[in-house]
């Protein structure tokens, strides 16, 4: 096999979506000196499909626009209200400044931000595979269907199933929520109890009570300009152990109670690798970002977080360089400082809370009574941790 020994690429990020480019990204911004030599190997070519609802909380935007970069760019839809309910009732939030929630699609996401990464300067290979990240004292070795590359440094970008997370730590327990996603036309509601504004998103956490620890969404997207809903069904599979429905049960019923009928659209999964603070998240010479480490678990929100790894683990590899030792054992305490450690932390922690305490009037007393108690957590704890990112 032909050793590619491109000695200008000392840094190799292996995944090229939002965690890869924004690690690349970020170590441009605070570490130019290292940007052209950095190389990003993806299997895809954008723009890449990838199953995800697409939304973009405003901590997102707050990195992205410390990049210099404007979502808007992207082609998107607002959210004005975000719903969080328990069988219909329950809580709303809005930003009475801007929109709540921007919903875009991941392969438009993706692309446009590979493409601000290129502008940028940095390499990036598409249509490349790896098969093994070997390290070692010296460096990595990382074998794909195109040969071997060698660098200092590898960052695992490389999601929830990737090759970098299973090379480095094989024996590393993974704790994996599932995912079901439909896309709908966006026609009137039907529902007599609860009008779907065309702005706003849903999520409802009425299969808590059946072992199902997660909610069923609904809120606005678009396909190639076409306004569309966007369904789905998420669950932790912290409450696994008990009796409980397939998991599309009470997505297909939450849909038909607005009119939809859930075996007339094509059904699409994915499993999604959560956070946990016993994750480990680096070996020496190779650090692990986005659904590598772990989404959020209590929503299974990922864009945001990918996008807040990259930031943090470009600190780690920008001081690494500095001091020339690419053991990268204070990374993992890095990230636990920052505001996302600190975010992931209350999201995980509020996971074991709101699901194993499954009962009908806990839920209820949560998502309809504990309203400012929620409020209050959820602007200090859950949100906002974009701001405290430095």
């Amino acid at each position: 096999m032909q050793v590619q020994q491109a000695l200008k690429h000392n840094i190799l990020i292996l995944g090229g979506g939002p965690s890869g480019l924004s690690t690349a990204l970020n170590l441009q911004k605070i570490a130019p000196h290292l940007a052209p030599r950095i190389l990003i190997l993806e299997k895809e070519h954008y723009p890449r499909h990838k199953l995800c609802a697409g939304g973009l909380v405003q901590d997102a935007e707050v990195i992205l626009e410390r990049l210099g970069l404007d979502v808007s760019e992207v082609p998107h839809v607002d959210v004005g209200t975000a719903h969080f309910d328990f069988a219909g009732r329950g809580l709303a939030l809005r930003n009475p400044k801007k929109h709540t929630l921007r919903v875009i699609r991941r392969d438009e996401f993706d692309a446009w931000l590979a493409g601000k990464t290129r502008e940028s300067g940095i390499e990036i290979r598409e249509g490349v595979t790896v098969k093994n990240v070997i390290p070692d004292h010296e460096g990595v070795t990382v074998e794909t269907d195109q040969g071997e590359f060698r660098a200092e440094v590898v960052v695992g970008a490389d999601g929830s199933n990737g090759v970098t997370r299973r090379c480095i730590l094989p024996n590393e327990p993974v704790y994996t929520a599932r995912v079901l996603e439909v896309i709908t036309p966006l026609v009137e509601d039907s529902a007599p109890d609860k009008m779907h504004a065309k702005d706003h998103a849903y999520f409802d956490f009425f299969p808590v009570p059946d072992n199902i620890a997660g909610y069923v969404w609904d809120f606005p997207t678009q396909v190639n300009g076409e306004p569309m809903r966007c369904w789905g069904v998420y669950d932790t599979n912290v409450l696994a152990d008990g009796s409980r429905p397939a998991l599309k049960v009470p997505l297909a019923q939450e849909m038909k109670r607005h009119g939809f009928e859930l075996n007339e659209y094509e059904i699409k999964g994915h499993p999604i690798r959560w956070y946990s603070p016993q994750n480990k998240v680096s070996v020496p010479r190779v650090l692990l970002v986005g659904d590598a480490v772990g989404a959020d678990p209590v929503f299974g929100e990922g864009i945001s977080f990918a996008l807040g790894y990259g930031a943090v683990a470009a600190q780690e590899i920008g001081e690494s360089f500095r001091q020339d030792e690419f053991s990268f054992r204070g990374y993992k305490c890095r990230l636990a400082r920052s505001g996302l450690g600190q975010a992931l932390l209350a999201r995980w922690v509020i996971t074991y809370i709101i699901y194993p305490l499954k009962w009908k009037w806990f839920q209820i007393l949560t998502w309809r009574i504990s309203k400012p108690l929620l409020l209050f957590v959820a602007w200090f704890f859950v949100l906002n941790w974009g701001k405290r990112l430095k």
